[in-house]
């Protein structure tokens, strides 16, 4: 197993015999590590399995423990984040390194979810896209501009948007802005719709034409 740099995790002069091994009061997947007679530091539950009242820790392998025992915990903290919704890398370092991990542990962390594919930018800027089509639909521009903000390479972003239908998005985001609008007056629905959806990253030409559709249309408001 490849840990980050020990340097960050030596304590000097923690080396000492292990006197008790305690499961933690307010979280029973960890365990306190007590060396001559005094707490020393807390480990997850599965790092700890293999230690035993008696053994010897040396500064080395506290520091291995303690390395070993940051990425679980930058893991959990990842997997956690990521089950609300996917992820782009950068907010996903964003959110760690608010939580004080190392850049090294964060490195790690990230590299492994990469392997298991739980992160992927390309995979994320397609959720994302169909996410904003279905419920709240945007124009090309907006959407590139909501990307980049998420630190998606601009070559991610043209991938991504290869099959994106703007007019689709268009044309269902007037329909839903006109239906809130439909009790003003004709002049003013026309003005704040078409500055709802200029709002939304679409072109005022391709406003125009798609609003002159939908008011020709017969089931126009």
């Amino acid at each position: 197993m490849v840990f980050p740099t020990m340097a960050v995790f030596v304590w000097r002069g923690m080396a000492g015999k292990i006197t008790a091994l305690k499961r933690q009061k307010y979280n029973k997947q960890r365990v306190n590590v007590y060396l001559d007679g005094e707490f020393a530091f807390g480990l997850a539950e599965i790092k700890a399995v293999s230690l035993q009242i008696g053994d010897w820790l040396s500064d080395e392998r506290i520091a291995e423990l303690k390395a070993s025992d940051a990425l679980e915990k930058a893991r959990d903290k990842a997997l956690n984040y990521l089950s609300y919704r996917p992820r782009s890398e950068w907010e996903l370092r964003r959110y760690l390194g608010d939580k004080d991990f190392e850049q090294e542990t964060i490195d790690v962390v990230l590299d492994r979810l990469r392997e298991a594919d739980l992160v992927d930018d390309l995979e994320f800027a397609r959720y994302w896209i169909d996410n904003r089509l279905r419920f709240r639909p945007r124009g090309e521009w907006a959407l590139r501009q909501e990307l980049r903000q998420k630190r998606i390479d601009t070559h991610i972003i043209d991938k991504a948007l290869i099959d994106f239908d703007e007019e689709r998005a268009l044309k269902k985001a007037l329909r839903r802005h006109a239906r809130r609008l439909q009790h003003l007056s004709s002049a003013k629905f026309k003005k704040r719709l078409m500055q709802r959806l200029a709002r939304r990253g679409f072109s005022y030409g391709a406003i125009r034409d798609a609003l002159e559709a939908y008011l020709s249309s017969t089931d126009a408001v």
